[in-house]
């Protein structure tokens, strides 16, 4: 097993910036396949969640939704098994909880085939 837990998220105003990570821990050696990703989703009230971005573990192949690229940018602190996803430029509609994921997904987007999940943080964007 995996365990993710995030921390950093909170209150900001539009136009603002936060910085979200993601540590990992228990079998993280799981990281050194080819295909393991770690990845930010987010769930707005009402509406389903949604992929924010993803890092490829092997060679840091980085990848975002349309919404957030060029404002959104997801790392990684290497030796510590953490995950950063820096957001910058934060609308209203960026609110929602973001979770952190890790797995081995066909597809990047669709959250049903990541294997692991944190429990989320609240980010909320006031306008």
């Amino acid at each position: 097993q995996v365990q993710l837990v995030e921390s950093g998220g909170g209150l900001v105003q539009a136009g603002g910036s936060l910085r979200l990570s993601c540590a990992a821990s228990g079998r993280t050696y799981v990281g050194a396949s080819a295909t393991y990703v770690m990845g930010w989703f987010r769930q707005a009230p009402g509406k389903e969640r949604e992929f924010v971005a993803a890092i490829r573990w092997s060679d840091s192949s980085t990848y975002y939704a349309d919404s957030v690229k060029g404002r959104f940018t997801i790392s990684r602190d290497n030796g510590k098994n953490t995950v950063i996803l820096q957001m910058n430029s934060l609308k209203p509609e960026d609110t929602a909880i973001y979770s952190c994921a890790a797995g081995y997904p066909g597809v990047l987007t669709t959250p049903e085939l990541y294997l692991f999940w944190g429990q989320g943080t609240q980010v909320t964007v006031s306008s």
